[in-house]
C-alpha cells in the first residue's frame, strides 16, 4: 500500500522560501581577489555584467576591461589588460578566440594565478603557453564557480 503526503506549494514565487548560497565573503578561509573581467559590458543582459555584479557581491574586486565604456557598475574601465594597475589574481574571459589576438602577452605580463575561459572563450592553443608562464588555464563558468564555492 502506497501512502502519499500532500504538500501545499505557495501560489506565488514571492511566497516561496529562497535558497541563497553562502557568499564567500562570509567564509573566513576565502581569499578576496582582484579579478580582471575581459569583455566587461554595461549591458545587464550580458554574462560579463552579471559576473561583475556577482564578483562584487562575493567580496572580490572586479576590474573591467573593455574598449567602449569609461565606467561599468561604478568602476573605471581599462582599455587593455596591460593598462590595469596593481596586482591581479584572476583573469576571467568573456571574449571569443577571434578577439583574443595579443591578449595573452598582456595576461602573461600581469602574471595572474589563473585565467578562466568562460563558455565560448575556450582557446586550447594558448593553454600550454599560459602553463609555461605559471598561469593555470581553467575552462569553467565564473558564475557557477562563485555559486558553488569553487572560485
Amino acid at each position: 500500500m502506497l501512502i502519499f503526503k500532500l504538500v501545499a506549494f505557495p501560489d506565488t514565487v514571492a511566497e516561496r522560501p529562497r535558497r541563497t548560497p553562502t557568499a564567500p565573503a562570509q567564509r573566513e578561509e576565502q581569499l578576496m581577489e582582484n579579478v580582471i573581467v575581459v569583455g566587461a559590458s554595461s549591458n545587464e543582459e550580458r554574462y560579463s555584467n552579471k559576473a561583475m555584479k556577482m564578483l562584487s557581491d562575493y567580496g572580490h574586486t572586479p576590474i573591467p576591461v573593455a574598449p567602449k565604456d569609461a565606467e561599468i557598475l561604478g568602476r573605471t574601465v581599462y582599455a587593455s589588460v596591460a593598462a590595469v594597475p596593481g596586482p591581479v589574481d584572476t583573469v576571467t574571459l568573456y571574449v571569443g578566440p577571434q578577439r583574443q589576438e595579443g591578449l595573452f602577452e598582456q595576461i602573461i605580463g600581469k602574471a595572474p594565478r589563473r585565467v578562466i575561459f568562460n563558455p565560448g572563450t575556450e582557446n586550447p592553443g594558448e593553454y600550454e603557453r599560459l602553463r609555461a608562464a605559471g598561469i593555470e588555464p581553467i575552462e569553467a563558468c565564473t558564475l557557477v564557480l562563485l555559486r558553488t564555492g569553487q572560485f
